[in-house]
This record gives structure tokens, sequence and C-alpha cells, in this order.
């Protein structure tokens, strides 16, 4: 196995080329062009088309572990088409099926005493008749040209039969039929099936084709069929429970496969809700893989939005609870309840994750299947953002892939919150500390205060009245605002109320700010403010700018909650767990953020910091290593390094290892314009002087910015570094107390 060549990484370079520690791409050495199909690092343009998301956004893919399409989801493997579908021996399903006899609930087709269920008989409640039995035989020809081949499977509401289409060579149809046609559940479902579904055409949903009517012999009245497509793939609950599902997925399948399924699947429910149809019976076994492609099938529960007449068909253990449905009923967000559930279920095969990844899709689990219907995802689109969003988490800290996207929910900020660390000392660095030897690396991190000013603003709501004129307004003049607020109605929103709450934060009014977050939970309402994350994030920044980190970080929990693919709750959480002690909690948090992409620096020195405090120089280094050259906090990132590797950490000083590096970095960095003899430059220089002769027993290279490499060279060169800082003192006191830093380092002559 080929070593990781990056300093102080003991990894080992994985399969898919990259580092199974440290996560970055090892190049190996070639000439030439590359090879033919090698896409590893190709960058793709991807539009995610959502209601929150319009515009393109970049993805990458690594060979070997799975390209990614131009929506950015992963490229499924090949499931071919079984060579045997059919069902040997029709038998009645196991469990039984509601009774269709007007509103009895009796369950029908259950074994009583260790016998075997009948496959025909009457309901022993309300006495309708039901049969298990298949209607039609092999062989029989419906509506003139489907010839019934088999058995498929068995059907909410009856057996399904493989058909071949005689008009059409080769071509395979799904002929849908309902248990004892004559009975008022199966009617009614029958008639809303074929004034909804016939239009429905969408490339993740099964294509109904007609309707038919047939007439089996010695039957009456006729049966009717739905003609569908048929689907020569597996289900994805056959598949999951397949011995050889580590044969198609080239091992076992990952969590980025399964919120690829969840993407497919909620695109499809999208397009059915907007056109006021719910699917009410999502589950693995309703989900075909074929091809490299999915079908939803069965859509023999389908209802309209709204409709409380018809029965509901759903499959219990993938449903919202009993108590529930028949208090409310069927809604959009139990529709997402169903997604959920099914994609809980399909998680529980993949292989283990690394990172937040994990826990964020539990969140997104967590929310759709929430308790409390509120707290639900509102629309398939809002809920498949955050499957798109996670999947990307999940792609960068497992393979490495930087996946940058704007956020749909907060506006981009430009702090770096590096508390200093990739700064130029200033003179108070020297003359504001007690005599004695140089000062410690300042590891901490920046103040709860400046986090909360400095924290991601959330996007207005579009369906607020006023989102579109509060840009309009001039941050600097709350008090404008909230004057108009009583006069002008379409100021009195929740938005606007949040908007003076970050105006007055903005100015330190904390209580002023307060009243206003407060006019906005009263202008949502009580309960719906209890599940409206921005409420949340609200009062985790005014508790932020309190000092009350605690508070502060579970309500930025409550966002990560509701936005589990959000990467700003993430960041704030990072900051928490940092003041609160918990370092290995932060890192994980502004590891999600910064392997996902390398423009939220903010991320990168909380990261830093934490390598920091673990006295690991190496890898603190590697992460600022890596903020590119095109953000405006590289130059920060590049004169952190310098001081990192020339500090004073935990009271130890740098090796000689460590200012090699130092003296290597500094003449690059562009300060004062790129003058060599410029005041940051000078201030900078001094520092990796004084520490390097403070751990003079360790030794130093010899250089240019440390001299030859003796003691007497070095504080020769420290003398001077400090006679140029007393040339930048603005104060008579400044000027000697450097003038007396110089003269207690100046080596001993001899005259």
């Amino acid at each position: 196995m080929t070593s990781c060549v990056r300093p102080g990484c003991a990894g080992h370079i994985m399969g898919t080329g990259y580092c199974d520690t440290c996560g970055h791409r090892h190049i190996e050495p070639h000439s030439g062009p590359p090879r033919a199909g090698a896409r590893a690092g190709q960058a793709v343009t991807a539009p995610v088309v959502t209601e929150e998301s319009p515009g393109p956004a970049t993805v990458h893919a690594v060979a070997g572990v799975g390209e990614l399409d131009q929506h950015g989801l992963v490229v499924l493997p090949e499931v071919p088409e079984p060579d045997d579908v059919l069902v040997a021996d029709p038998s009645p399903p196991t469990g039984g099926r509601r009774c269709d006899g007007g509103d009895c609930s009796m369950i029908v087709g259950v074994g009583y005493g260790g016998q075997p269920a009948r496959a025909t008989g009457r309901c022993p409640r309300c006495g309708t008749p039901y049969s298990f039995l298949p209607q039609l035989t092999r062989g029989e020809l419906v509506a003139g040209h489907y010839r019934v081949l088999g058995c498929l499977a068995h059907g909410g509401l009856g057996w399904i039969h493989l058909a071949e289409d005689t008009r059409a060579e080769g071509h395979r149809v799904v002929l849908k039929s309902q248990i004892n046609a004559g009975g008022a559940l199966a009617r009614r479902t029958a008639v809303e099936e074929r004034r909804s579904l016939t239009d429905l055409h969408h490339p993740d949903i099964v294509r109904i084709i007609t309707y038919a009517e047939h007439r089996a012999a010695g039957a009456e009245p006729p049966t009717g069929y739905l003609v569908m497509d048929y689907i020569g793939g597996r289900s994805l609950q056959q598949l999951f429970d397949a011995d050889d599902i580590e044969r198609v997925f080239h091992g076992r399948p990952r969590l980025d496969h399964v919120l690829t399924y969840g993407c497919k699947i909620l695109g499809a429910l999208e397009y059915m809700h907007e056109r006021g149809l719910l699917y009410c019976d999502m589950k693995p076994a309703n989900v075909i893989h074929f091809g490299r492609a999915v079908k939803v099938i069965d859509l023999g529960a389908v209802r309209a939005i709204g409709d409380r007449a018809s029965a509901y068909m759903y499959t219990a253990t993938f449903a919202p609870p009993k108590e529930e449905i028949d208090r409310r009923g069927w809604h959009i967000d139990s529709d997402l309840y169903t997604v959920g559930m099914t994609l809980q279920a399909l998680a529980r095969a993949t292989e283990p994750a690394r990172g937040l990844a994990p826990d964020s899709f539990r969140r997104l689990i967590a929310r759709a299947t929430h308790p409390e219907p509120r707290a639900r995802f509102r629309s398939a689109a809002e809920m498949s953002r955050q499957l798109w969003e996670v999947l990307r988490e999940f792609r960068s800290l497992q393979f490495g892939e930087q996946l940058p996207e704007s956020s749909t929910r907060f506006r981009a900020t430009g702090a770096s919150l590096d508390a200093g660390l990739g700064a130029i000392p200033a003179l108070d660095h020297w003359t504001a500390r007690p005599a004695g030897h140089p000062a410690e690396l300042d590891v901490s991190p920046p103040s709860p205060a400046e986090v909360a000013g400095a924290l991601p603003e959330p996007v207005p709501d579009p369906a607020d009245g006023a989102a579109l004129l509060l840009d309009t307004f001039s941050p600097d003049t709350p008090d404008r605002v909230a004057r108009q607020w009583p006069r002008e109605s379409r100021y009195g929103t929740p938005e606007t109320a949040l908007w003076l709450c970050r105006a007055y934060l903005r100015r330190g009014e904390q209580d002023e700010a307060a009243g206003w977050l407060a006019e906005a939970e009263t202008q949502l309402g009580e309960r719906a403010a209890a599940h409206d994350w921005r409420i949340a994030w609200h009062r985790g920044v005014l508790h932020l700018s309190r000092g009350e980190v605690e508070p502060a970080g579970a309500r930025f929990d409550a966002v990560y909650r509701a936005l589990p693919g959000e990467y700003v709750p993430k960041l704030a959480l990072g900051h928490c767990a940092e003041h609160g002690g918990r370092t290995a909690r932060a890192m994980r948090f502004y590891e999600a953020v910064w392997k996902r992409d390398f423009a939220h620096t903010a991320a990168a020195f909380g990261l830093a910091r934490g390598h920091l405090a673990g006295g690991d120089r190496d890898a603190a280094v590697r992460v600022l290593d890596d903020v590119p050259a095109t953000s405006r906090h590289h130059d920060a990132a590049r004169v952190a390094a310098v001081r990192i590797r020339a500090g004073l950490l935990h009271g130890r000083p740098p090796t000689p290892a460590d200012l090699a590096d130092a003296a290597r970095r500094l003449p690059e960095l562009r300060l004062d314009g790129g003058a060599e003899d410029g005041e940051s430059r000078a201030r900078l220089v001094a520092e990796v002087r004084e520490n390097a002769l403070h751990g003079r027993a360790l030794g130093w290279p010899a250089g240019g910015l440390l001299g030859p490499g003796d003691e007497y060279g070095l504080r020769t060169l420290l003398e001077h570094s400090f006679r140029q800082l007393a040339a930048q003192a603005r104060t008579a006191g400044e000027h000697g107390r450097l003038l007396d830093l110089a003269h207690e380092v100046r080596p001993l002559t001899t005259f």
C-alpha cells in the first residue's frame, strides 16, 4: 500500500487515489496526455433544479468511487434485468389485507390456529366476499392484444400480471388488476387511478399506457386493468436484501447511493404534488432500480390532495402513525415521512461513513419523520435540496472532493474569524507584555461577540411580503424603519422584524434586538414560531452576542436539525463547541465545512486552532496551505503558517525544522506592497527571530533570516529588528521599551 507523501501525514493512498487520513489526492508522475476516459478531478457544471436553487453548481468526480451526473447525483451501478421474474406459486400475501366492504376495517385473508390463510372467503365482520386468486391465466388475451405471461407480484389491491403486447414485438407490459372487482373500495380506487394517472409523464415514474377492461370466463362484471410499462429491474427491497448486493455495488452500498435514490424519489413526488396528487405508499418495494435508473411504481394508493372521503392505502411500517392519519388525513408532509422511512431502511445496509455526514443524515431523517407535522419538510423540493447537500458533505468527507456551492438559506460572509492568528503582530505584542520570555502563540478562538457579528445572515423568505423591500433599507438606520412599522402595513411582517433584530444587534443594542425577535415570533404565531429555524437562528446569535455560549449552541443545534445539509449552522456550532472546550466536537463541524469548500476560511482557521490545541503544527499548517490563492484570506493564511511554525506553542519553542520552514515561507509573503523592509515585514521577522533565540537549546538553521547559525549572529539580527520596531513607535514609551529589548538581546562584546 502506498504511503501518503504529504509532510506529517501517516496515511495511505486508497484505490480512489486519495489519502485515507488527510484526504488529499496522490498524483503519480507521468508523461504524455491523460488516458482516455480519465475523469478524476474533472469539473462538471451541474444544474440542480429545485424551487430554491435554479442555478448551476460545479461538481467533481473521483475515479473509482462513482462519478456524479450533471445534477450532482451519483451515477448508479448497473442492475441488469433478472431472468426469471414470474411468481411460480401465486399464494395469498402474508398478513392479509383490509376488507373492501364499505367502511369495514376488518383484515381478511389471515390464517388462524396455525392454519394457512384461505385464498377465498367472506369477511367475518360484514360478509363481503374476497378473493386472493389471480384473475388472469397464462396465455389469456386482455383487450385483444395483451397476452398474459404470469404473475409478477401481489399489489395492495390485487395481483400484478406480466403480459406481452402482440402488436409491438418484444414489448412487455404490466397489468394491474383489483381484488374482487365488485367491491366498493376496488371500484372507487380504479376510477381514481384512471382519472389521474394516465396523464403522468415523468422519467422516474412508471408510465401508465392505458386502461382496459376484461371479462374472464364466467366472471361478472368485467375487471378493470391499468396497463403500464414493464420495468425490468429489481425493487430496492429486493436489491438491498439480495445476497449479491456487494457484487452490484462493487462493495457495500454507500450513503451517497441512498441519498441519490432519495433525490430521484423526491423529484417524482414533487412532480405528483404539483399536479395535486399524493403518492401515499412509498417504500423500498415500490421503487425499481433498472439499468442505472430508477422508477417509482405501483400507483394504486395515489389520491388527490385534500381527499378525505376515499379509503387510505398505505404500508403502516413506513407511514405516519394511524392516529395522525385518522385525525388530519394525508398531506404532502405525510408523503415525505414515508420517504424518510424508506431512506432510513436502505441506509441500514450501507458501509460506515466518515465525519459528520452520518449525523447530518440522521437529522434529515428525524426532520422528515418528526412526530409534529409542522416540524417536517414543507415540500419535496425542500427535502431534496437538503438531501443533495448532505450527499455533497458525504462525498467531500469520504473522498476529499471539493464541492462548492452557494447556500440557499444564508448570505455569504467575508469574515475569516482567525482571532488574530493570521495578522502581523502589532507593537504592543512587545510593549504591552511583562518582561521575560516571548509571548506564547495565541490559539484562542475569537470572542463570542465577534462570532455573532460575523456569522452569515439568513436569506429573507421570498414568500414574505416585505422580502423585496429589505435590501432597500439602510442597515445603519433601524430607527427609521422601526418608526415606519406601525404606519405601513407592508412593513409589518416577520422578515422585517428579523431585519430589525439584526440591525440593532449590529449596533450592540441587544435589548432592542430581543424585542424585535419577540415581535417576529408574534407575527408568525406561537405554534409556527416554535418550529421556524429563523427564530432559532436569531435567538442563537442574540445569545452569542451576550456571551451565552451554551444556550446559543442549543439554538444553533435546532437550526442544524432543520437544515442538516447547510454549512452555516455547523460553522456556528463549531465556534460554540470550541468556546466550550470541546475541541474534538468543534473540529468535526469545522471539517465538514472546510472539506466541502475551501472558500470557508473561518472553518480553516477553526481547524488550525484545533490542531494547535493538540500541539500539531504540521496539521495546522497543512490546513492553511489549502486556502486558495483566490481567497481574500490567502495572505492571512500564509502569515498564520509562518507564525505557527515559529511560535511558542504550549511552552514549547519551534524546532529547527519548524524554523527552517518559517524562514522559507517568510520571503514569499507579499507584505507592505512587496517592500523588502516594510513595517509589517519587520514585525513578523522580529517575532520569528525572538522565538528562535528563546529556543536556542534546540538550535536553529543557518540562513539569511536567522543568520550564520550561531547565537552571536542571531542576537545581532534580533537587536537590529528591535531597533527597526523602535523606529515605528508612536509614543516615547513604546520607543523606550523597544530600545530596552534591543539592549537586552544584543550580544556581549569584549573591548
